[in-house]
C-alpha cells in the first residue's frame, strides 16, 4: 500500500498493479509464477500442439489468454451459482453494438494478474506487450454506443449484478478503414481470423429465429381464437460466451452473442442436380445476417438484411432469457420479478413486439397480463435527438418480414391511441404524432415511439439530453406518459481508461491518493491539493510527455510524419458525422495556417491537429470531409514555410486500442458537435480523466463536465442548442456571418478554389456551398467564436504552469463520470436490483 503523507515528496513509488488482496501484495510468489508458467505450456502444448521452440507470438499470445481463461471460468461459474442459488433478479443487456476491445490486459489487470503474467512470461523469454498487439480488437461496434456497453457490462460485473450482454457475433463487424490517397475504402476486419480464445461455443444452445409466412387465426375446443404464425423461413441461433470480469475479480458475467446459421447447410437433393450455388443458398441468407454491422441500406436488399439483424438477435435473446428465467423460477407471470431488460438505443425496440409474442402466442398469457409484464421488464436507452436515427420501417417490409409482429403493432397502437384521444379529445395532430405508424412519410413503423410505449422507462444519457427529448423527439410522448422520461448520465470504466491506458498518470494519482484509488475514484479529489505543486506539475507533465512521445512514435509509423512531442497535441477522435463537426476543426486549421503563412515569424503555438474515426459507407458528406482533412495535411505537413509549427494527422481504422494511445497523449479535447445534437458522449470524460482540457460547446455531457471541473478548466464556445433553433428559423444561408469573417471567408475561398485540391479543383466545391448556403450543423455560424477560443487555448498553453493546473484540476474532479456511478443508478433507479455496497466516500468529502 501507498503511504499518503501529509507532503507529496515528489517522487513516484515504483509498483506493481495491486493484487486481490493485503497478501497477494507482496512480492511475487515464485510458487505462483511457476504454476502460471506449466499453465501456459500446457496449453501451448496441448491446446495449441506446439512446442516452445517452435511457438510464434501469436500461439504464445492463444495459450496465455487460454490460461488466464481457465481462471476467469471458475470465477465465472461461482459467480453463475451463487446469483441462481440466492434467486437473484437478474440484468439484460440489448445492445447492436458492443466494443470491448482487446481483453488480454483487460482481464489481467481486473483479475489482478497483470504483474504475474508478466514475469511468468518474461521467464519463458516471451514479452506481455508483444503477445497484447498479438490479439486484434473485437470488431463489434463502432464508436460510442458500443463502447458504453462494454464498459457498463464491465461495471455491472464490479458492483456484482448477474446480468448477460446479448448482441450479434459479427465476422466481420463494421469495417477496416483504409486510407487511400485520402481517400475512405472499406475492407472486412478479419478479427476471426486466428480464432477468438475468449469465447466458448454453446453448440447445445441453438434458437429457431422466423420470418416472413402468413398469420393465421385458429380456434381451439373451448372457443378461444389464437394467431398461429407459419413462416416461411427458419434461421437457427447459435451461442457463444464471453467472460466479462469485474474489478478485482470478484464477479464474472457473460457476454452472449449469437451467430446465425441454416437448419440445413446443404440441400442434397438440390446439390445433386449439379446446382452447387443453389444448394447452399439459403445457407448464406442466413450466414448474411451476422456478415456486417450496419449493413448499407440504400437498397431494399439492405434494409431488410438489417431488419433481419435486429429481430434475429432480439428474438434469439428473449427466448434464451425466457428459458433461464421459466428454468430457475418456473413461473413466467413473475418474469418483471425477475428479469430487467434493458434496450440500448433503439435497434432492439422489436423486443416489445416479440416479448408480446411470446407471452400470448407461446406461453399462453391473456393480452393485458402480457401487456403488464411487458412494460414492467422493458427500459429503454435513448442516445440520439436526430430523428432520422429513430428508426422507421417500410410496412410493406415489415408485413413481409414479420407479419404477426406487425400484427401485434397494430393491437398495441390501437389501445395506445385510445388512451390519446381520450388525454386529447378531438385532437387528430396529437394522435397522428403520438401513433406507432407514420402515416406521413409513407406509412412506416416508428420503432422509437413502439420501444417508448413499451417500456417503463425511457432515459437520456446527459442532463440536457434528456431534458430536450421531452421538448423534441419525444415531446407528446412524454406528454401521455408523464415521468416516464428519466435521466442517466453516461460514465466510463477507470480500469481501462485510467489504469491501463495510462499507467504512469496512475502511478502518479496513487502516489497522493493512495491505492484506495483504484477502487474509489472519488479519491481522485486529493489530487486538489498538489495542483499548484510545481514539483507534482513536473510530475504530470513528464507523465503526459511519455504519453506523447509513444503517440508520436506511433504516428510515424504509420503516416511516416515527424511530430514534435512538445507542441500542443489537439486531437478530434470520433464517428465523423456533420454534427460532430469535423469540419468546423479542420476550417479552423486552414484559418490558422494561413495566418501563420501570412506571419511566419510571430511566437506561434506549435500543434499538432489530430483525427480519427471512421464515416459509415453510405455517407458521401462524411467521407468527403475525410478527404479533405487529408488533402489538408498533405498541403500542411509538407510548407516548409511554416516551420512546422503545425501539423495535421488523420490515423485510420481508429478502434479502442488506438484509443488507448491517443487519449493519454492528447492536451486538448474537440467535443465541438452542433449544441443540442449530442446526446452525451463518453470520449469527452475519458479524455478529461487523462488530463486533456475540453474546448467544446454546451452539449450533451460537456455541460456536466463544465460544472465539475469548473468554468474557468475547459474553453467553451458557440451557439447553445435554443440559439441554434432560432437561427435555423431565420434560414441557413450564412453570407452574413462570412462577409463579418476575413479569417472564414478566406478558408472558405481556400477549399473552393482548389488549394488543397489542386488535381480536381471542383473536388470540395459541394463543401464551400453547404458552408456559405446551407449551414445547418452551424459549422460558419460558431466558426469566429471557436477561432477566438482557439486562441485563447494559445494563451493559456503558453502560461505553462497554469494549463498543468487545470490539467490536474480535470483529472482531480471525474470522478463522477465513472460507469459504476451511472450503473448503480440504473439498478436502483430502474431495474430494481441490489448492487455491491457503495465504497465509503473520502474524508475529504465527507466533511464537505
Amino acid at each position: 500500500m501507498v503511504v499518503v503523507s501529509s507532503a507529496w515528496n515528489g517522487h513516484l513509488p515504483v509498483q506493481s498493479l495491486p493484487e486481490k488482496n493485503s497478501s497477494q501484495s507482496a512480492p511475487l510468489d515464485e510458487l505462483a509464477l511457476a504454476e502460471i508458467k506449466s499453465a501456459i505450456l500446457a496449453k501451448l502444448t496441448l491446446a495449441i500442439g506446439k512446442e516452445a521452440a517452435h511457438a510464434t507470438k501469436h500461439d504464445w499470445y492463444k495459450a496465455s489468454a487460454l490460461a488466464l481463461r481457465d481462471r476467469i471460468v471458475h470465477r465465472w461459474l461461482v459467480s453463475e451459482k451463487e446469483s441462481y442459488d440466492a434467486g437473484r433478479k437478474r440484468v439484460y443487456y440489448l445492445s447492436l453494438e458492443f466494443l470491448i476491445g482487446r481483453l488480454f490486459t483487460d482481464s489481467l489487470n481486473n483479475m489482478g494478474l497483470l504483474a504475474q503474467f508478466d514475469a511468468a512470461l518474461g521467464d519463458l523469454g516471451v514479452g506481455l506487450n508483444d503477445l497484447r498487439k498479438c490479439e486484434p480488437d473485437a470488431a463489434l461496434g463502432n464508436g460510442g454506443l458500443g463502447r458504453l456497453a462494454a464498459c457498463f457490462m464491465e461495471s455491472m460485473a464490479t458492483l456484482e449484478i448477474p446480468a448477460y450482454g446479448y448482441g450479434i457475433r459479427y465476422d466481420y463487424g463494421l469495417f477496416r478503414q483504409i486510407i487511400n490517397h485520402g481517400w475512405q475504402q472499406e475492407f472486412p476486419d478479419k478479427w476471426l481470423s486466428f480464432g477468438n480464445p475468449w469465447e466458448l461455443q454453446r453448440p447445445e444452445v441453438v434458437y429457431q429465429v422466423k420470418f416472413g409466412g402468413h398469420v393465421d387465426q385458429v380456434t381451439d375446443a373451448k372457443g378461444y381464437t389464437r394467431a398461429v404464425w407459419t413462416p416461411g423461413e427458419t434461421v437457427q441461433a447459435i451461442a457463444y460466451d464471453t467472460p466479462i470480469v469485474g474489478w478485482r475479480g470478484e464477479h464474472v458475467n457473460a457476454l452472449r452473442l449469437w451467430s446465425a446459421r441454416a437448419p440445413d447447410p446443404l440441400l442434397i437433393d438440390v446439390f445433386n442436380t449439379g446446382d452447387y450455388l443453389g444448394a447452399t443458398a439459403h445457407e448464406a441468407r442466413a450466414e448474411a445476417i451476422c456478415k456486417f454491422l450496419y449493413p448499407n441500406d440504400e437498397s431494399p436488399a439492405g434494409r431488410e438484411l438489417r431488419l433481419r439483424q435486429e429481430y434475429f438477435f432480439v428474438s434469439a435473446s428473449l427466448q434464451d432469457l425466457i428459458k433461464r428465467h421459466l428454468d430457475s423460477d418456473g413461473q413466467i407471470r413473475n418474469l418483471a420479478k425477475k428479469a430487467a431488460i434493458q434496450l440500448n438505443d433503439t435497434h432492439p425496440s422489436l423486443a416489445v413486439a416479440e416479448l408480446m409474442r411470446l407471452l400470448v402466442d407461446v406461453h399462453g398469457l391473456r393480452w393485458d397480463d402480457a401487456w403488464q409484464i411487458t412494460v414492467a421488464t422493458l427500459s429503454y436507452t435513448n442516445h440520439t435527438l436526430l430523428p432520422e436515427a429513430l428508426e422507421t420501417w417500410p410496412l410493406d417490409l415489415f408485413q413481409r418480414t414479420l407479419p404477426r409482429h406487425l400484427e401485434i403493432i397494430y393491437r398495441i397502437n390501437e389501445v395506445h391511441l385510445g388512451l390519446a384521444e381520450a388525454r386529447s379529445p378531438g385532437d387528430i395532430e396529437f394522435r397522428a404524432s403520438v401513433s406507432l405508424i407514420d402515416e406521413k412519410a409513407g406509412r412506416r413503423v416508428r420503432m422509437g415511439h413502439l420501444a417508448f410505449i413499451g417500456s417503463h422507462r425511457v432515459n437520456g444519457v446527459s442532463a440536457m439530453h434528456s431534458d430536450l427529448m421531452k421538448e423534441t423527439v419525444f415531446h407528446d410522448l412524454n406528454f401521455l406518459y408523464p415521468g416516464r422520461i428519466t435521466n442517466k448520465t453516461n460514465g466510463i470504466t477507470f480500469r481501462r481508461w485510467l489504469t491501463l491506458a495510462n499507467p504512469g498518470l496512475t502511478e502518479l494519482v496513487r502516489s497522493v491518493a493512495g491505492d484506495e484509488v483504484l477502487d474509489d475514484p472519488t479519491r481522485l479529489e486529493r489530487l486538489e491539493a498538489f495542483a499548484g505543486d510545481s514539483a507534482f506539475q513536473q510530475q504530470f507533465r513528464s507523465v503526459k510527455h511519455r504519453n506523447k512521445v509513444a503517440l508520436a512514435r506511433l504516428i510515424g509509423e504509420r503516416n511516416n510524419i515527424r511530430i514534435d512531442p512538445s507542441a500542443l497535441f489537439d486531437v478530434q477522435i470520433k464517428r465523423i458525422h456533420e454534427y460532430k463537426r469535423q469540419l468546423l476543426n479542420v476550417l479552423e486549421t486552414i484559418a490558422l495556417y494561413q495566418a501563420i503563412k501570412d506571419e511566419p515569424n510571430r511566437d506561434w503555438v506549435p500543434r499538432v491537429k489530430i483525427f480519427a474515426g471512421k464515416a459509415a459507407a453510405s455517407y458521401r458528406y462524411a467521407k468527403l470531409i475525410i478527404k479533405l482533412i487529408n488533402d489538408v495535411a498533405e498541403v500542411v505537413n509538407n510548407d516548409a514555410s511554416i516551420g512546422g509549427k503545425l501539423k495535421v494527422v488523420f490515423l485510420a481504422d481508429y478502434n479502442v486500442s488506438l484509443a488507448e494511445v491517443i487519449i493519454p497523449a492528447a492536451d486538448l479535447s474537440e467535443q465541438i458537435s452542433t449544441a443540442g445534437m449530442e446526446a452525451s458522449g463518453t470520449g469527452n470524460m475519458k479524455l478529461a480523466l487523462n488530463g486533456a482540457l475540453t474546448i467544446g460547446t454546451l452539449d450533451g455531457a460537456n455541460i456536466e463536465i463544465r460544472d465539475l471541473v469548473g468554468p474557468e478548466n475547459i474553453a467553451i464556445f458557440g451557439m447553445e442548442a435554443l440559439e441554434v433553433v432560432a437561427r435555423r428559423a431565420q434560414g441557413l444561408d450564412a453570407t452574413d456571418v462570412i462577409n463579418r469573417s476575413p479569417q472564414l471567408a478566406n478558408a472558405i475561398r481556400a477549399i473552393d478554389s482548389g488549394v488543397f485540391s489542386p488535381d480536381d479543383r471542383a473536388r470540395f466545391a459541394s463543401v464551400a456551398h453547404a458552408l456559405r448556403h446551407l449551414d445547418h450543423y452551424m459549422v460558419s455560424a460558431d466558426f469566429d467564436s471557436y477561432y477566438e477560443a482557439q486562441r485563447g487555448i494559445d494563451a493559456r498553453w503558453r502560461a505553462g504552469s497554469a494549463w498543468t493546473r487545470a490539467g490536474i484540476l480535470n483529472v482531480a474532479r471525474m470522478a463522477w463520470f465513472s460507469s459504476d456511478r451511472t450503473i448503480r443508478e440504473y439498478a436502483e433507479e430502474i431495474w430494481n436490483v441490489p448492487t455491491k455496497p457503495a465504497t465509503q466516500p473520502s474524508p475529504a468529502r465527507q466533511a464537505g
